[in-house]
């Protein structure tokens, strides 16, 4: 790591997070904005009719118990992370695989969203993983369960911005597709994040 690198804060050390209590209190924000807006954006996914809605709610929620977890965790020995880490990994790739199968059993049957209502919600989804996302950049470099919430929170606001492209796409063509388009490449980022973090949280099981 170079001396810019090191200066700008960008990265946190390892055991930074186990002993900061900034990481602690931007867990629990992460916690109390995901599991809340998890619940909210649910019902508006069923409202809206959107799929890409609902798997993102689902990342909400992921998130937000995932991140609980976490802060729970903090206390625990290393191995006992990294197997918290394992799970979270498992948990991740298991729901992405969900999200694949119900968008294709909805693609058989495919009706359009609506498209204002699902941008509107994309747009605030996307503010409140902003606030998280940066909260937690600086202690993103920690060990396998620091580094799985860090993930879980920068696929929240990567999943934001491809819900309001899809919204935007599905105003303009009426069709169904970019709904369920973007919902199988959430579920595709899922799965993405939960090889990085189960190959992590291994290797850290297996240093130990």
């Amino acid at each position: 790591m170079n001396a810019s690198t090191e200066s700008c804060g960008c990265h946190g050390e390892p055991a930074r997070a186990q002993t900061d209590p900034a990481y602690r209190r931007a867990l629990l924000t992460v916690v109390v904005l995901n599991l809340g807006f998890g619940v909210a954006e649910l019902f508006g996914g069923f409202i809206a009719d959107s799929q890409a809605l609902k798997a993102d709610s689902l990342d909400f929620l992921g998130d937000g118990s995932i991140s609980l977890i976490g802060l729970l965790a903090l206390a625990w020995s290393a191995r006992a992370r990294a197997k918290v880490a394992l799970t979270q990994g498992l948990f991740l790739g298991a729901l992405g695989v969900g999200v694949i199968g119900f968008a294709i059993w909805r693609a058989l049957n495919a009706t359009a969203p609506d498209a204002e209502l699902m941008g509107t919600i994309g747009v605030v989804a996307l503010a409140i993983n902003v606030v998280s996302a940066l909260g937690l950049a600086r202690f993103r470099e920690g060990d396998a369960n620091v580094r799985a919430i860090w993930l879980f929170s920068r696929n929240d606001a990567l999943a934001n911005v491809a819900v309001i492209a899809a919204a935007g796409l599905v105003a303009w063509t009426g069709s169904a597709w970019p709904d369920l388009a973007v919902a199988g490449l959430i579920a595709l980022l899922f799965l993405h994040s939960a090889y990085e973090i189960v190959t992590g949280a291994r290797r850290e099981l297996g240093e130990r």
